[in-house]
């Protein structure tokens, strides 16, 4: 019995002496959470999603074949995403998806105090949207917010958001790369600048705050991969690019784009030999806008562009977004290569609007269709620069479709470029607004008409009968 009672003992010694190991140890990060966690919100999104039963089913030409147009119906939707306050006065960033469209918007706190919330502006491109509520004399929690352009691989990583509506959830991983530059859902362009993590985002944490151990805010979640397609990836957009922005948002609810004035393509074996390039990858500035911040800086047609700021650039997509990421009138450096030789240029980039006014004819007015239900406009230089248009292709700009005109069964878009007009077989050439006023004021009822339409490096004809 003696022996036994021994044996215990020195079990509940061994025992006791393990429970001592890191007695009194507290992780940092739960300091982090407890001093940022109440800055993070939930954010409550109601809209009406528009729709017909083909959008549904997809029998587009069977329900248009036997009942004709089928009239759009609508739907309330709900979604949810985080934010976090950083200002006393109530305004919280987001991201523009979260609140794009919102009818409602509706903010819940770690307290569990709840706010209806105003959108006051934001951007697509960016996915930055920046939100208020009224703190009706409360003393508002709001996030400290660091400074995303010293990060380095490896440092600690923390998210707090609402996954799938669980409130305040929080994961730790790190930084797991800076200056990514990854495909949008659309395909059509790209997100610029992201930090990449291994910290664990799901739907519904986009929004929220990205953390460094000292429980400051270095990003604003927005994207994940399929977790079909791979795990433990999820990015952020810098907190310094929202913050370059945040004052013309809260002023204007918009931000002022930024123009390089260049006439971009990408670099491709056959045309990096037929133009005695030296180098295989980057933008290749096809030509420069005269005036513009390109042309003052000393870019030069057939430069390759291989680097904007600290990010390096493969292709003219890269390029474009890397540039959203800078207010007009920053200073960046633009890495050219030009023949072989490597160029470092300073750039103070202007707005389009100044480079619009600066090369426009002196009476560019809009010309609206009333009968068609469409708007077009001049292309601008701008729109050369933002749409990669051809310096040769001539047309007029979709600047506006009206769902009720007799067009918006074509499927037009903003931007598509109607380059020609043909009237009953006789085809006219678009030059500008003046020329497609003529063919449209001409039109009788009963007329043959098809536009030809330029689209993302694709032409098609669009016909119906007036």
């Amino acid at each position: 019995m003696r022996k036994v009672f021994v044996v215990v003992l020195l079990v509940l010694v061994s025992v006791a002496s393990l429970a001592l190991v890191n007695e009194g140890y507290e992780s940092p990060i739960v300091k982090v959470v407890e001093t940022a966690g109440p800055a993070v919100v939930k954010v409550d999104v109601e809209a009406t999603a528009r729709y017909t039963p083909d959008d549904l089913f997809g029998f587009d030409e069977f329900f248009r074949r036997f009942f004709g147009e089928i009239p759009e119906q609508s739907r309330k939707v709900v979604a949810l995403g985080s934010g976090f306050i950083f200002n006393k006065e109530g305004y919280i960033f987001t991201n523009e998806h979260v609140v794009a469209g919102a009818e409602k918007i509706t903010v819940s706190l770690l307290d569990g105090s709840v706010y209806p919330a105003k959108y006051i502006g934001g951007d697509a491109d960016l996915d930055i949207a920046v939100i208020k509520i009224d703190p009706d004399g409360r003393d508002l929690p709001i996030a400290e917010l660091g400074d995303s352009d010293t990060l380095r691989v490896g440092e600690w990583a923390i998210a707090i958001g609402n996954p799938l509506g669980l409130k305040h959830t929080v994961t730790v991983g790190v930084i797991s790369a800076v200056g990514r530059q990854i495909p949008k859902p659309d395909g059509n362009s790209v997100y610029s600048n992201l930090i990449q993590t291994d910290a664990a985002i799901n739907p519904g944490n986009s929004g929220g705050p990205l953390l460094n151990i000292y429980g400051q805010v270095i990003g604003i979640n927005t994207a994940i991969v399929d977790p079909d397609v791979g795990t433990t990836l999820g990015f952020a957009i810098p907190v310094n690019v929202a913050l370059r922005f945040v004052d013309s948002i809260i002023a204007t609810g918009s931000i002022q784009r930024a123009y390089l004035g260049v006439y971009l393509d990408n670099v491709t074996e056959s045309t990096a030999r037929s133009l005695g390039l030296k180098i295989d990858k980057g933008a290749l500035v096809m030509d420069v806008v005269k005036g513009s911040a390109a042309d003052k800086a000393g870019i030069k047609p057939q430069d390759v562009i291989v680097k904007f700021q600290n990010l390096e650039i493969n292709n003219s997509s890269e390029l474009r977004a890397a540039i959203l990421n800078y207010p007009a009138g920053s200073e960046v450096s633009v890495v050219v290569n030009r023949f072989g030789e490597t160029i470092e240029l300073k750039v103070i980039l202007g707005t389009m609007q100044e480079q619009v006014q600066a090369t426009a004819p002196k009476e560019q007015k809009p010309a609206e269709s009333s009968v068609l239900g469409i708007t077009v406009n001049d292309i601008t230089p701008s729109d050369r620069e933002r749409l990669s248009l051809p310096e040769d292709l001539r047309g007029v700009i979709v600047s506006g479709v009206n769902t009720q005109g007799i067009v918006y069964r074509l499927g037009l878009s903003i931007d598509d470029v109607i380059t020609r007009i043909s009237v009953n077989g006789n085809q006219q050439a678009i030059q500008g607004v003046d020329d497609f006023k003529k063919v449209v004021d001409s039109l009788k009822k009963g007329d043959y008409i098809a536009f030809f339409i330029y689209r993302d490096g694709v032409r098609f004809v669009a016909s119906f009968q007036y």
